[in-house]
């Protein structure tokens, strides 16, 4: 007999030296609709195997960071983040878009959160 053990992806919150988690805060400043929306894409991204890059795109230019890509409406909002291997994403980084591409100020933020993460949790 074969059982199939379906491996889900686990989302962490990415936390400063001080405490502060920076995309909770993000979360917590979306409407309730922005919100369940948000929360719908991260689920996407926990559970399905092969997320449509509708949802999940690796950002060129950066090292190794990825965007969770939500619209609500004319609304577009990102959540960058990493992988550490494929099991776990740590999500650094939330902002609302206003440009076709992502700027480079959020991408810096979100490689320096990266690089502070793996120095003090890896």
């Amino acid at each position: 007999m074969h059982v199939n053990i379906k491996r889900m992806r686990q989302i962490v919150f990415y936390k400063t030296a001080k405490g502060d988690a920076p995309v909770v805060a993000f979360l917590d400043s979306l409407s309730a609709k922005q919100a369940k929306k948000m929360t719908w894409t991260l689920r996407l991204v926990e559970q399905l195997p092969r997320v449509p890059s509708q949802y999940l795109k690796k950002l060129t230019n950066s090292e190794g960071i990825w965007e969770v890509r939500v619209q609500v409406g004319s609304d577009i909002f990102r959540v960058l983040g990493f992988f550490i291997e494929d099991a776990k994403f740590i999500a650094v980084h939330g902002f609302q878009k206003k440009s076709m591409a992502v700027p480079k100020l959020e991408i810096s933020l979100a490689q320096k959160r990266k690089k502070d993460y793996l120095k003090r949790y890896e």
